[in-house]
């Protein structure tokens, strides 16, 4: 069965309303969905609740989403590289649902696997805890965090083939796999697209059961969240000279 559409708004077409639940894959604007996320802002759709580690930077990822005031609720572990999410917090404009990066990688692993609750240690006695039901096992408190399911998820993956089998490509595979299992319906972006048979089966991360829609994005724009630079040292300086560019 190929699954490729045309373009993200046909990927995404009958598929997005008001109010709804996705969960948006990527670790900072590392393997995020952003040809996606730029279709969900352009179809104006609203009052949405999107799990992610973060959310984006000011103009970037998720930030494209909370610049068009998008976005009612996040559900995330840091958010702390986007001006705009602090300023709307702060005005009453929007929600956040902290979660340990741990607790919310687990809760959409567990969402995935049709778990609908576990017990962990993390966060017991903190803020975190409260509200949740908690409990003792072996002479130590544990807290009681829920599954995570999604109306719909969108996941970034290196290669893909049209019958939706994904293989990510080192960090850029983060939240991508778990999300990829969790949502009820689950439209993928991929950096190359091939046949069935291109990859190798034991490279397959995510099985193409998981992924109902997919689309091409061979130049796909991969931005740099921090840029850290140093000094080079010429080559002359290996023999001890000490001279720098």
């Amino acid at each position: 069965m190929n699954k490729v559409c045309a373009d993200a708004r046909s990927a995404l077409a009958g598929l997005l309303k008001d109010g709804m639940i996705i969960m948006a894959g990527g670790f900072g604007l590392c393997g995020i969905p952003e040809t996606l996320i730029l279709a969900i802002r352009d179809s104006g759709v609203k009052n949405l609740t999107v799990i992610s580690n973060n959310a984006g930077v000011d103009g970037k990822g998720l930030g494209i989403l909370l610049d068009t005031k998008q976005v009612k609720k996040m559900i995330s572990s840091y958010v702390g590289e986007n001006k705009t999410f602090m300023n709307q917090f702060l005005a009453g404009e929007l929600e956040i649902e902290f979660n340990p990066q741990g607790t919310l990688a687990e809760r959409i692993r567990a969402g995935g696997a049709g778990i609908p609750a576990f017990f962990t240690r993390t966060g017991y006695g903190t803020q975190i805890a409260e509200g949740k039901e908690t409990r003792e096992f072996d002479g130590e408190r544990y807290v009681m965090e829920r599954g995570l399911i999604a109306d719909l998820s969108i996941v970034h993956a290196y290669r893909g083939d049209t019958e939706g089998n994904l293989a990510y490509r080192k960090t850029a595979r983060n939240f991508n796999p778990p999300m990829a299992t969790a949502g009820k319906v689950t439209v993928a972006e991929v950096e190359h697209l091939v046949k069935p048979g291109d990859i190798n089966p034991d490279h397959i991360v995510t099985p193409g059961i998981y992924v109902k829609r997919m689309i091409h994005v061979p130049n796909a724009v991969k931005h740099i969240e921090q840029r850290t630079l140093r000094k080079r040292q010429r080559a002359d300086a290996l023999a001890g000279t000490g001279a720098e560019v």
